[in-house]
């Protein structure tokens, strides 16, 4: 967002909500269940919060699936990961494609195994047609990389001659990121207690309103959802305006 975007202003539901889906090892834990039977049931937890927004006419879901820094994590978790992803892909695709929700993946997805390159590139194809709601899934994703990404793309443009220094501003490099499609997130929301955004969407996140609720990531439902976004109405987003200057605005003075 570069100065004030006036019709964020507008009272309502969010038009974008950002979700870090927090806490699956920990809900498994309490169990005594394995890391992967909570990784299981997050999936299940997804499928309710993408229904959630159809429902609600939220214009965008973003989720954070798999940061660049998960990488570090034990290797077979890392590879049952893929392979659930693979597997959600598989499974889901389907339904997103009747219900019209645009599936896009962001993230360094060269990492990947060819196998899951070409299934998101076919899941994404096979999806773009719809227009209910658009579902980013951020998949070895990092907010820093995506605005080192995007310097990269304007620095190729200079030197190809075709964009001048002075012409990078705000704008410019917010068109360069992930999700420059799209209007930033209106609302995040994390679950699993922890208080911190974690290298998620730093740019975009820049006016978001923040949400963190302690509840562990497969026991998010509807009500949760409903809470999150109940808190977000109640707030007064002002974009650096006074509280007068903002009614105004809605207003339309």
């Amino acid at each position: 967002m570069t100065g004030t975007d006036t019709t964020a202003l507008v009272e309502g539901m969010p038009r974008h909500v950002a979700i870090i889906m927090d806490g699956n090892g920990r809900w498994a834990a309490q169990r005594g269940k394995s890391r992967t039977h909570g990784h299981r049931a997050g999936a299940s937890a997804v499928r309710k919060a993408v229904a959630f927004a159809r429902r609600n006419n939220i214009d965008a879901l973003t989720l954070f699936a798999f940061s660049s820094e998960n990488w570090g994590r034990p290797e077979k978790e890392v590879n049952l990961l893929m392979e659930l992803f693979i597997a959600v892909l598989k499974r889901e695709v389907p339904q997103l494609k009747k219900n019209g929700v645009r599936l896009n993946v962001i993230g360094d997805i060269s990492r990947f195994s060819q196998r899951l390159q070409e299934r998101i590139q076919a899941a994404q194809a096979a999806t773009a047609e719809g227009t209910d709601l658009v579902l980013n899934v951020a998949a070895n994703y990092g907010g820093r990389w995506d605005i080192a990404n995007a310097c990269q793309s304007l620095a190729r443009q200079v030197q190809a001659g075709t964009l001048d220094p002075s012409d990078i501003d705000e704008s410019a490099v917010a068109g360069a990121l992930s999700l420059a499609d799209l209007p930033p997130p209106d609302l995040l929301i994390r679950t699993g207690g922890d208080i911190r955004i974690s290298n998620f969407l730093l740019w975009q996140l820049a006016y978001a309103e923040l949400y963190f609720a302690d509840i562990l990531w497969p026991d998010f439902n509807d009500h949760t959802f409903m809470e999150a976004i109940d808190c977000f109405m109640r707030r007064e987003r002002r974009f650096g305006l006074t509280s007068e200057q903002r009614q105004q605005l809605l207003a339309g003075i």
